[in-house]
């Protein structure tokens, strides 16, 4: 019997509000700016919005990803890390 194995794509997971905000959550606990960036590409196509997509590729600013977070309805939402 044959295995056989499909490229995994977050997009097609994130089919409702709850489902992107608890994506982006889980992907800025890490911290990393490129992730962050990339989960934002990731929201975007799931949203059909290609340019979007386009425009958080590589290593976008600060203010790119702010826009990019504003135009798919979202706001960045800073809390304070558990020590």
């Amino acid at each position: 019997m044959q295995v056989k194995f499909r490229r995994y794509d977050v997009v097609n997971y994130l089919k409702t509000e709850d489902d992107i905000a608890a994506y982006l959550d889980a992907v800025a606990e890490d911290g990393d700016p490129a992730l962050i960036a990339a989960a934002l590409g990731d929201v975007a196509r799931a949203r059909n919005l290609s340019q979007l997509a386009r425009d958080v590729e590589g290593d976008p600013s600060l203010a790119t990803v702010m826009k990019v977070a504003q135009a798919l309805g979202l706001r960045l939402d800073f809390k304070p890390t558990r020590r």
